[in-house]
């Protein structure tokens, strides 16, 4: 988890962490040139080759140096891993990576900080995050950062929570994901609960007529600009996929065992849709709000699991009778040739996940 907090320096104060920050990400600029010229992302060889030259010319401190050198590996190996070859990332905002207990330090009322000037006593404010100064988190290497003339300081916070066993588990729900509805849930009660798309699908819409208005011009500042909605549509998307896992994971109470599809090699699948919902279908954000459903089920004493997805939409959860022509996708409809049964689609894919998920129970247990 992420703890923000929001910190409250003078104006000399913010001077100085101006400062740090700056010449941090003029540092990690210069880390990011020379590995992309010698392509070597070794920490103790950059160390030797980098280390004094980040100390006498941007002058930084021992650990922002080890830290710089870290934070520009981590970013070239993020690159390597999803794009697959050698791109320069380019460090524009100015921010500066803490490590705990050496470059800051949090105490009641105040928030002490390294800087190049010595060391800062800021106070900062913790609304909202309380939780997460209860002495049961560890912290990490947190970000200090400036946002609209404001500081701020994200810390990564860690916690070991008890996975639920499945002795203990009382209730079930199954999940189906999809884009007409971002999520439909089914639980051990038969209620129902639909989590609609179509604000969202209507917004990606936009996002994507402004891209593909922005591609044409071919200009640096369209070019500018497209990075800026595309970071901006990430953070809108991650926001909505937040709300979502939230309502799902508190509508329930502790002990449920959360059922969603395992929907690993979609992409695969998706990019055989026609090529005007080609986008939308491969761009679509399942697992990032799979992933946010399993944290917050943990987190609440629940606990969540995925399953193989095949004729989830396409089986009648009250006869067991599955072929394709049971569901009608343009519709929305799923209707049993056998004993018609009829339900909206997704809602019978959440039922026959709440199934899977007896049956993962009774297979585990014995029962």
């Amino acid at each position: 988890m992420t703890a923000k907090i929001q910190i409250f320096p003078s104006e000399e104060e913010k001077e100085l962490l101006l400062s740090t920050t700056r010449q941090y990400t003029k540092a990690c600029n210069f880390i990011s040139d020379h590995v992309f010229r010698i392509h070597d992302l070794s920490q103790p060889s950059l160390n030797k080759q980098l280390y004094h030259e980040l100390r006498e010319t941007y002058m930084l401190k021992a650990q922002m140096a080890q830290s710089a050198i870290k934070s520009v590996i981590a970013a070239y190996k993020t690159i390597l891993t999803n794009q697959k070859e050698w791109i320069q990332p380019d460090f524009q905002h100015v921010y500066c990576d803490l490590v705990w207990n050496r470059d800051y330090s949090l105490r009641p009322g105040f928030f002490s900080v390294n800087t190049l000037s010595g060391r800062l006593k800021l106070p900062y404010v913790q609304k909202g995050m309380e939780q997460y100064f209860d002495g049961t988190w560890k912290f990490g290497t947190a970000k200090l950062l400036t946002k609209h003339g404001k500081w701020f300081l994200h810390i990564p916070a860690s916690k070991d929570i008890p996975e639920l066993p499945d002795s203990s588990v009382k209730n079930i729900v199954g999940i189906d994901l999809g884009m007409n509805f971002l999520a439909v849930s089914y639980d051990s009660t038969g209620k129902s609960r639909f989590y609609s798309g179509r604000q969202v699908k209507h917004r990606r819409a936009k996002y994507k007529q402004l891209r593909r208005a922005l591609q044409r011009r071919q200009t640096p500042s369209a070019r500018r600009r497209l990075k800026r909605i595309g970071s901006r549509e990430n953070r809108w998307m991650s926001d909505v996929n937040h709300q979502v896992s939230k309502a799902l994971v508190e509508s329930v109470p502790a002990g449920t065992l959360f059922v969603l599809e395992d929907l690993t090699g979609i992409r695969n699948v998706t990019e055989k849709v026609c090529l005007e919902r080609r986008y939308e279908a491969v761009s679509w954000t399942f697992y990032d709000l799979r992933k946010k459903i399993e944290y917050k089920a943990g987190f609440r004493g629940s606990r969540a699991i995925a399953v193989d997805p095949r004729h989830t939409s396409q089986t009648c959860p009250k006869c067991g009778h599955t072929e394709p022509g049971n569901r009608s996708k343009k519709l929305h409809v799923f209707c049993c040739k056998t004993c018609g049964y009829r339900s909206n689609d997704d809602r019978i894919g959440a039922m026959n996940l709440h199934r899977k998920g007896i049956e993962y129970l009774s297979a585990v247990t014995g029962e």
